[in-house]
């Protein structure tokens, strides 16, 4: 878990609420992403403003992919940083998104898609996606199609661990697609309903009907409270994400 924070992370800029304040430093959260390495390959989830300190801190000098959930600016605004990753493997980075995602990354890095690049740009390669299946060195993608208040947006699932963030509702036949996980990440924003994200109340109901063996909460806001208070109230299975923390399957 590179990053387990809302879109302003965590503290907030100029905000002296009790949780902004902490000095545990499992309070402290950038922006939501999650590095995911199976069989030699290393595939990042969202590429938000934090990328850069959030690579050097988990020591990384691969990837294979980058999945995006959806467009907004916390989730690829960091896109930029992984030049260095171009240098060190000598090859373009596949990233992988919605058609509609994918116009706005070009949009956004048009310099990196010229014909005429200037040197030293990030070397990307588009892939489109849908909500179909489809492979990343022979390992299996499975796409959740969610929905960001009215946004569609993508979760995915490989293998037995599936990553949910931003969502604030998923149909029945697309939690089908949830059973069976050994570990499930999901947004969880604060204790209040929120209209575009799922609450505490509401994520713990989706972990409740898709039993995965444990679940994990991400993309946390400081109106959440203190992890020292929140954890302890939370089902045996289901825990507080922490920036930094890496889950063994």
């Amino acid at each position: 878990m590179l990053g387990t924070g809302t879109s302003q992370g965590v503290p907030i800029i100029g905000c002296q609420c009790p949780t902004c304040m902490s000095v545990d430093p499992r309070d402290k959260r950038l922006r939501t992403s999650a590095l995911v390495e199976i069989d030699g390959t290393h595939i990042l989830i969202d590429a938000g403003p934090d990328l850069r300190q959030q690579l050097l801190r988990c020591h990384t000098s691969q990837l294979d992919a980058v999945l995006f959930t959806h467009e907004h600016k916390d989730h690829t605004a960091g896109l930029d940083d992984v030049r260095p990753i171009n240098f060190l493997m000598h090859c373009t980075l596949n990233i992988y998104g919605l058609q509609r995602v994918m116009n706005v990354i070009k949009r956004d890095y048009d310099y990196a898609f010229k014909t005429c690049k200037y040197p030293g740009v990030p070397e990307l390669k588009i892939n489109t996606i849908t909500t179909e299946p489809f492979f990343i060195n022979q390992i299996e993608i499975i796409p959740i199609s969610v929905k960001h208040l009215t946004l569609p947006i993508l979760g995915y699932r490989i293998e037995n661990f599936a990553y949910v963030t931003d969502a604030s509702f998923i149909t029945e036949k697309e939690k089908q697609k949830l059973m069976g996980l050994d570990v499930l990440i999901i947004n969880a924003l604060r204790v209040k309903e929120h209209y575009s994200h799922f609450n505490l109340a509401q994520a713990l109901a989706v972990i409740e009907e898709v039993k995965p063996k444990a679940a994990y909460l991400t993309h946390i806001s400081d109106q959440l409270g203190k992890h020292s208070e929140v954890a302890p109230t939370l089902p045996e299975n289901v825990f507080l994400g922490i920036d930094g923390l890496t889950i063994t399957l």
